[in-house]
């Protein structure tokens, strides 16, 4: 998300140069979980390099979210699994990503990030205890290491961040290496060993083993919630099929839950922990309102053309019309090359393909900039045509492009010149006034609907979306008496 910039935006992992050695030891090991000999392609201690060599980048570029009550809470739960775990020895660390997105991920050496989009999607402390051995498992079981191995042999499926079209990548500076790295996509038996793992640890501490298929029906449910996992890949994309899994996984739970009513699932404390966190953007990487994007750090807005898509994500802002590959993109510009904004425009303009056929220096609500015109060519969208202004405000230059194919420029020209000629700054007070979403707890009352519950949010919840995160079909009523989470708009 256009977060503020300590050194610059996007996912560049000086880890992923470095762990791409030229050769890679060989080794036949026993894997921790099955007791087996195998074959793979890296050590314990190379899987705890990469951990720590990537954690620390992980946590700059999407951010720690920031609530140190909450954080210990979900480290706390992590360091209970982990030491009952095959792998007790690894540094185990655990962090809540100040992401959007509906997803948790493990990377090699036992380091486990936990996005705060996925927390509100739970419901207890069980569900949560699941999800926790589940990617612990991953990490124990070696799934994560052999899949990142397996990646470097291959071309790795890039698409800026998943926001629209990889013609998203050439303003970028994502490497594919790193997102190989954090967004291992698994094969089934692997999934199916780690909800057995998960449902294992869990109940050896205590905890309802009926979390694992708890968190599996409800994250199945998560392709009635779309728009709801901005900015990374979700659950559902790096952990598929999870409501096939559900099936095979009870045998289990009920095996480990016979002769024994003593399992616990802390509903009551797991909602007092995530009471109040953020539900949506972060005010801090900017904030999606409708179709405007507005950075309140950074002290500016932009309004994107009415009924279009927008998704915000670590590296860039992206817009989409509706049933058509017309597009817009606002980013950063990385390391501006030029003495002024018309030298840096067309420098970067050139670096990335694209051969300018007409532009002017220009100001657009007071700020100086350089709009051009551009042709050129890009994966999945052929001979483009692009409408680009380069903005300066405050020490930044921004880039607000539009992008489409040549034959459908000319009837989107209007639409990328309206948004670009509304950047403007935001002014102390309007960067102040502008608030986040958040959870908030709510007991339902007779004649309640998801749909009216939904309402009183102002819009920011759809009524599907908001039953799925209590753990409720869409179609069914909400329970009357239960305490629920909703989202209290901004």
């Amino acid at each position: 998300m256009l977060r503020v910039p300590a050194s610059g935006f996007g996912l560049r992992f000086k880890a992923a140069g470095a762990l791409l050695v030229a050769a890679i030891a060989v080794a036949c090991a026993t894997n921790p979980v099955t007791g087996r000999r195998e074959f793979n392609l890296m050590s314990e201690a190379q899987e705890i390099s990469i951990g720590q060599e990537s954690d620390p980048q992980i946590k700059q570029e999407m951010g720690v979210y920031n609530d140190a009550a909450l954080q210990a809470y979900v480290a706390g739960i992590g360091q209970r699994i982990a030491k009952i775990s095959e792998r007790p020895q690894l540094p185990w660390r655990f962090t809540v990503v100040d992401q959007t997105a509906i997803n948790a991920f493990a990377v090699p050496g036992g380091f486990i990030y936990f996005t705060r989009g996925i927390l509100p999607f739970l419901d207890n402390e069980a569900e949560l205890a699941g999800v926790m051995g589940h990617e612990i498992g991953h990490v124990t079981a070696r799934h994560s290491a052999q899949q990142y191995t397996r990646s470097l042999g291959g071309q790795l499926g890039l698409t800026a961040l998943g926001i629209f079209v990889p013609a998203a990548r050439p303003f970028g500076d994502i490497s594919a290496q790193a997102l190989g790295l954090l967004f291992l996509k698994y094969g089934r038996d692997d999934e199916l060993q780690s909800d057995s793992l998960g449902a294992g640890y869990i109940s050896r501490l205590g905890w309802d083993p009926a979390g694992v298929p708890g968190m599996l029906a409800t994250l199945g449910r998560l392709d009635e919630a779309q728009g709801e996992s901005k900015g990374v890949p979700n659950w559902l994309s790096t952990h598929p099929e999870p409501l096939s899994r559900v099936d095979e996984v009870r045998p289990l739970v009920e095996k480990l839950k016979a002769g024994r009513s003593d399992f616990a699932t802390n509903r009551d404390v797991f909602l007092q922990h995530i009471d109040g966190i953020i539900y949506g953007d972060n005010p801090e990487q900017g904030i999606v309102r409708g179709n405007a994007f507005l950075h309140p750090p950074l002290r500016f807005r932009v309004d994107f053309p009415e009924g279009w898509e927008v998704q915000n994500s670590p590296a860039q802002v992206a817009a989409k019309a509706p049933n058509a590959d017309v597009y817009m993109l606002l980013e950063l510009v990385q390391k501006p090359q030029g003495r002024n904004v018309q030298e840096v425009a067309l420098a970067q303009m050139q670096g990335a393909g694209f051969r300018a056929v007409g532009g002017e220096r220009t100001t657009i609500n007071g700020l100086e900039a350089f709009v051009g015109t551009y042709q050129g060519q890009m994966e999945g969208l052929g001979a483009v045509g692009v409408r680009a202004a380069h903005i300066a405000h405050g020490t930044n230059y921004y880039l607000l492009a539009g992008i489409t194919a040549t034959n459908l420029f000319a009837q989107a020209e209007n639409a990328f010149t309206g948004a670009i000629r509304s950047f403007r700054p935001l002014s102390a007070a309007e960067a102040e006034a502008i608030r986040p979403n958040r959870i908030d707890l709510y007991v339902v009352r007779q004649g309640d609907t998801w749909a009216g519950i939904a309402e009183r949010s102002g819009g920011v919840i759809k009524p599907a979306t908001l039953a799925i995160m209590n753990n409720s079909a869409p179609s069914t009523a909400p329970p009357v008496g239960r305490r629920i989470k909703i989202v209290v708009g901004g």
